[in-house]
């Protein structure tokens, strides 16, 4: 698997043209470092060429690894925690490659020996009661990842970033980044934050608070290899979701604990978390091998940012993918078999701060939101994934509100939507924000899970509209069983548009039908399809929305199946 590490590294590399990097550099030499992509690029840069790779970008590779090194040693603040790690493991991999002279390694040696993190990074703690969040974790790798490479000794504030940041890991082990709010946490940060622990652990910290940290990545990477899709991704939720790098530094997670247990001599489940990570980069590899290459998850024009956060731009985007791969490629151990896929059927629960229910069986995996974050997302069922199949056919996650969306969607007309309960309000079906649930039962068996909850949708003076509502998981697709005494609907958001490919639908009174790229995406029920001539979007693309209408008793039927 480091192979497939490299050549994805290297793939993401080609996203960058020659032209491209030479006026990245110009940019760098006129305004300074400003952010961590251009070290990002140059560590990757430098990595590859240790093995191989883009040798004739050699003399500027050493012009940008002299501007890196020489920026960070002035005390420039430009997120440099996120970058003098990789910067670290480029040097090193340099020097055991042999790429340049030693004359030259001893000049950036030197120059990353002067950093000190109050100088250098955007963010530093005096005490463990800080509540500054991962960006202390970046600087307390990177200043390890110093000291393990002979740079520099801070073990004394690499102990106190360690202790602070335990506070952030909640009961199953998952790391609580959003601030003043326990609700709404991202999962990218979780992932990233917990993977920032393995990284530090992998290359040797000790440190008094090692065990009780360790303790809660083993919990979580647990729950983490049940939510992962059958398409090998991970979880919506939040910002900085549905990047190619996501899935990148998932497989870091997945190869850090497929170590643990080997050396643990449990190799069925080295071997899960084997499998876990070759899933992940097989998801990589799909999205990096469409061209153009995109850093997010749609085929809009790059220069639209469609689907991206102010920060989630290209320059800094496309190449944390490399950066992640390369993480995972510096923990893996090729001795270690991959498994055989999992065939096993889960059905669980986060804690209350990331709110999410998920089920998985062979064929399916599907995502459910009980409390979302409007900036993000809709409440309701977020994604229904077949293995194999496009992961968008169906939906990946919800469509926010364009005027509450934290990213970039082109279409002010938009209306958020999820498959979920919606009512009609005067002459509109909308999906309300505020629906109550409580969870009433659960079953799984082999090959199917099943969640029975009841669901309120509140009006501004009343309860609202009661429904008791079954989500059943199989390996023949997905159907939700509704029942109410009062009027309601159930909102399929049918996938039109992928910035690039329009899908094609049929609609019919009792089922609508999504083609795409191989794939049909069904939806059948025994109620009425109406159109609500309305779209919905997401960072994947455009959803024209339908309602299925039925008195009492409502089912819907989705499965996901090749044409």
């Amino acid at each position: 698997m480091k192979k497939d590490y490299i050549e994805l590294m290297s793939r993401a590399l080609t996203a960058y043209s020659d032209e491209h990097i030479h006026e990245y550099v110009d940019r760098v030499k006129r305004d300074g470092l400003t952010e961590h992509g251009f070290p990002r690029l140059t560590a990757n840069l430098g990595v590859l060429m240790t093995n191989g790779i883009r040798t004739d970008l050699l003399p500027l590779f050493v012009e940008m690894m002299d501007l890196c090194c020489d920026e960070m040693a002035k005390g420039t603040k430009a997120a440099n925690e996120f970058s003098v790690r990789e910067l670290v493991c480029c040097l090193l991999a340099v020097e055991q490659a042999a790429l340049v002279d030693r004359e030259k390694t001893e000049a950036w040696r030197a120059s990353l020996a002067k950093i000190t993190p109050k100088a250098c990074y955007n963010q530093v703690i005096e005490d463990a009661k800080a509540r500054n969040r991962n960006w202390i974790l970046f600087g307390a790798v990177s200043e390890y990842l110093r000291q393990y490479a002979g740079i520099a000794n801070n073990q004394a504030y690499i102990d106190l970033c360690v202790e602070q940041q335990m506070q952030f890991l909640d009961e199953n082990g998952m790391y609580c980044d959003r601030k003043g709010s326990e609700m709404h946490q991202p999962m990218v940060y979780d992932m990233v934050s917990r993977g920032l622990f393995s990284v530090l652990f992998h290359f040797g910290y000790r440190g008094p608070h090692y065990e009780a940290v360790d303790a809660k990545l083993k919990k979580a990477a647990l729950m983490m290899l049940e939510m992962q899709s059958v398409t090998g991704e991970l979880p919506y939720g939040g910002r900085s979701n549905q990047f190619a790098h996501n899935e990148a530094w998932m497989a870091t997670i997945f190869e850090y604990e497929a170590n643990r247990y080997a050396k643990a001599g449990d190799m069925e489940m080295a071997k899960k978390f084997k499998t876990g990570a070759k899933l992940a980069i097989e998801a990589v590899r799909l999205w990096l091998g469409k061209e153009p290459i995109h850093h997010v998850k749609n085929r809009f024009p790059l220069e639209t940012n469609y689907g991206c956060e102010g920060y989630g731009y290209f320059d800094k985007y496309m190449i944390t993918a490399a950066s992640f791969l390369y993480t995972a490629y510096l923990i893996c151990d090729d001795t270690l078999p991959v498994g055989e896929e999992n065939p096993e059927t889960y059905l669980g629960f986060t804690s209350h701060c990331f709110h999410k229910i998920y089920a998985k069986t062979k064929n399916y995996a599907v995502e459910f939101d009980t409390n979302p974050d409007p900036d993000y997302e809709m409440g309701g069922l977020g994604r229904v994934h077949r293995k194999g199949a496009p992961s968008a056919i169906c939906l990946s996650l919800p469509c926010p509100s364009p005027t509450e969306a934290h990213y970039t969607i082109d279409r002010e007309d938009a209306i958020p939507a999820a498959l979920c309960l919606c009512k009609n309000v005067d002459g509109e079906w909308q999906a309300p924000i505020d629906t109550e649930y409580e969870i009433i039962s659960t079953r799984t068996e082999k090959g199917l899970a099943m969640l029975r909850m009841d669901c309120r949708m509140r009006n501004d003076t009343t309860l609202g509209v009661l429904v008791t509502a079954d989500y059943i998981v199989d390996d023949a697709g997905v159907d939700i069983v509704l029942q109410s005494k009062k009027p309601y609907g159930f909102m399929i958001p049918a996938f039109c548009f992928d910035g690039e490919t329009e899908t094609k639908l049929t609609i019919k009174d009792h089922s609508v039908f999504v083609d795409y790229e191989g794939y049909r995406c069904r939806y059948l029920t025994n109620g009425t399809i109406v159109d609500t001539g309305k779209i919905a979007c997401n960072r994947n693309g455009y959803y024209r929305v339908f309602v299925a209408t039925g008195e009492n008793s409502l089912r819907v039927h989705i499965d996901i199946e090749p044409v």
